[in-house]
């Protein structure tokens, strides 16, 4: 253990993880998991404590304020229980084990996730956030349990066990299922029934981002002309533009927003929301053709850029909701500042009047930056024009963000998580394809680079985590998932077979190392990982993707290229094993990456092989229109993909519009390529 001038030192402080790290100098006596901590319980016969958050959460800091650092509290954990600090984002494994144990004891989930479980590591008590008084009496009730009547703790450790290990259980589909409209369209109307047609988003509060369930929305609404689908996703991404959710002068949104019209954000900023939203609005402005949504994707990535990349350029994981001890402080403003800062008054009262700035303040008694009116609307109302407008604002903003500089800043959590990392790949590949500007697809090559070389073994086994030049954590399925799709666009993007070539030895170790064959889905974790009380799947698509959807579609993307009907096939099996669900369930935007595939399964990709000396360029401008689902393949070679043998000519650049296989008359014009396509 390393010394330090603490008046507290426990097992944490030899992590690397950043949320660890935080707890490293508490009374308590945190173990991070694994055998010492799990032997200790056993030898000693203590319950376990294990509890769970990550370094942005809000709630984690106050209860490790409150209890955590609290010497008395720290001491009854001390004498009667073996504690266990884990980082939900470097072990996602291990905290959905304990969050399904939470939701089954309480029906509900959040972090900090705090569960008490036998020394073998099967939980008899979970829930959230509890404040000190409410912490020790759980603890000392358990205690007593535990001193006098054991049995029923081991009984109820039984019971929420056996609950967590079927909380879910895929069997195999043996049933032939015709995808089909029929099919379809029931579940895409469910889907838009949850949808708030005044403030975007899911109806409710709090609101979460969920950009899958809006490209799931954009696809269907241009294939099938539907008005509803096409409204929901402008809403929402205008709502979300506008709102607090979004940091109107540093760009990159916030995890989420605690009310039903995204002005109060929950203030930390994760990199795979903002990867996500950059893809989003990236396809979004190729279909709406909206100036915002360009304006929104330059920002964010300049805030990704200056505030979450590494000089190896990988991508951090967070920023913090805190700094100074308070939730949002670095991120609002008080009029007096603003005026301040501004310093012209007539200046000050346009910027206060476009972004909603109040003597009283907007949220508890300050403001947070956001818009409810137009370019247009503050333009005709201040009698300038909309470029005066812009160009004012803009430099407004670059002078307030000076200022919020030089304030303390919410705390980093420097760690690099491949898949996240992988998240954000696309979404520079995403706005590449939309803007045609060569430094996203550069700053995309520089990071799936460094995946390459710092994440990936040449077998193909992947790292989870990286920091300070090593890594300690075995991937898991949504690393390889998420990854192997990133690669996939890369190579949409590039036309160079080398990042295709990636993603199958990817998936090929995936499928050696990750693939129930008794069921046909996915395992979570690796076959080479030390099994935990349970081994869960990853079913259902929330603010990422499920795993298991995404590694559905890359076998049907890779299986489509590579005239794989295995890997099709396996991709059409596992949409069968959980169709049931998806078509019982009142929530369909919880499976919103199954529904992308179900669509490619109603409605065949378009296979676009472009080949010949122009056809990068070509490739750019096709790529710059919205298609929905249309695979992007060729080169200035032939290369060794089927699809495109034979197919390159001489002299010239042909464009081949395909499907199921079967090509079109070729065109050198990408206006009529995309006519074939409608």
């Amino acid at each position: 253990m390393q010394v330090s001038n603490h008046k507290f030192n426990n097992a944490l402080v030899n992590e690397t993880s950043p949320y660890l790290l935080q707890h490293a100098h508490n009374p308590v006596n945190w173990y991070p998991w694994g055998d010492e901590a799990l032997n200790k319980a056993k030898e000693e016969g203590k319950l376990l404590i294990i509890s769970v958050g990550y370094a942005a959460c809000h709630w984690c800091h106050v209860m490790e304020h409150e209890s955590f650092e609290d010497e008395e509290v720290a001491a009854l954990m001390n004498e009667h229980f073996v504690s266990i600090k884990v980082d939900r984002e470097e072990r996602p494994d291990i905290d959905d084990v304990y969050m399904t144990a939470c939701n089954l004891i309480t029906g509900r989930g959040g972090w900090p996730l705090n569960a008490v479980a036998l020394a073998d590591g099967r939980p008899v008590f979970a829930g959230t956030y509890f404040p000190k008084d409410q912490w020790v009496d759980i603890l000392n009730q358990i205690i007593k349990m535990n001193q006098e009547d054991k049995g029923k703790l081991i009984e109820s450790a039984d019971k929420i066990t056996k609950g967590i290990q079927e909380a879910d259980l895929v069997e195999l589909n043996t049933q032939d299922i015709d995808f089909n409209m029929e099919k379809l369209a029931p579940i895409q109307a469910k889907f838009i029934d949850r949808i708030d047609f005044k403030e975007g988003g899911r109806t409710g509060a709090p609101k979460f981002p969920m950009p899958n369930n809006y490209e799931f929305l954009m696809k269907y609404g241009f294939h099938y002309n539907d008005k509803k689908s096409l409204q929901a996703v402008e809403l929402t991404l205008d709502k979300m533009a506008y709102g607090g959710i979004y940091d109107q002068i540093g760009g990159g949104f916030a995890r989420y927003s605690v009310d039903d019209v995204w002005l109060a954000p929950h203030f930390e900023k994760m990199l795979y929301d903002n990867g996500q939203l950059v893809s989003l609005y990236s396809q979004a402005y190729k279909f709406f053709k909206k100036p915002l949504y360009k304006s929104i994707v330059d920002q964010t990535l300049s805030f990704i850029e200056r505030e979450l990349m590494d000089k190896s350029f990988g991508f951090y994981s967070s920023l913090d909701a805190d700094s100074e001890g308070e939730e949002g402080k670095f991120y609002v403003w008080s009029k007096k500042e603003i005026d301040s800062i501004i310093g012209n008054e007539q200046d000050a009262a346009l910027y206060s009047a476009y972004y909603n700035v109040s003597e009283s303040g907007n949220w508890e008694h300050t403001n947070i930056l956001h818009r409810k009116k137009s370019d247009k609307e503050i333009a005709d109302k201040n009698k300038i024009s909309i470029g005066d407008l812009k160009a004012k604002i803009a430099s407004l903003n670059t002078t307030v963000l000076a200022a919020r500089s030089q304030r303390i800043r919410p705390g980093t959590d420097d760690k690099i998580l491949t898949a996240w990392n992988g998240l954000m790949l696309r979404g520079y590949l995403d706005a590449y394809n939309a803007f045609k500007n060569p430094h996203y697809l550069d700053m995309a090559l520089k990071n799936a680079n460094f995946i390459a070389a710092n994440m990936m073994q040449s077998n193909g086994r992947l790292d989870r985590n990286f920091k300070e030049g090593k890594s300690s954590i075995n991937g898991f399925l949504d690393d390889y998932a998420i990854t192997i799709q990133a690669f996939n666009y890369l190579y949409e993007c590039t036309l160079d077979e080398a990042w295709l070539e990636k993603s199958k030895i990817l998936l090929e170790y995936t499928l050696e190392n990750f693939y129930n064959q008794d069921n046909g889905i996915f395992n979570y974790t690796s076959k080479l990982d030390p099994p935990l009380i349970a081994r869960k799947n990853e079913l259902t698509d929330n603010v990422i993707p499920g795993s298991n959807s995404l590694m559905a579609r890359n076998l049907k993307f890779l299986g489509t290229l590579n005239y794989n009907t295995e890997w099709i096939g396996m991709s059409k099996q596992m949409l069968k094993n959980v169709f049931e669900q998806i078509e019982a369930t009142t929530a369909p935007d919880f499976y919103s990456n199954w529904l992308q595939l179900m669509f490619d399964q109603v409605k065949s990709p378009y296979e676009v092989a472009i080949l010949g000396k122009d056809a990068m360029k070509k490739r750019a401008e096709l790529a710059s229109h919205y298609t929905g689902n249309a695979i992007i393949i060729g080169g200035t070679e032939e290369g060794k993909l089927p699809l495109v043998k034979n197919k390159l000519q001489d002299g010239e650049t042909f464009i081949y519009v395909c499907k199921d296989k079967v090509c079109k008359m070729p065109t050198d014009d990408v206006q009529k390529a995309l006519k074939l396509m409608n």
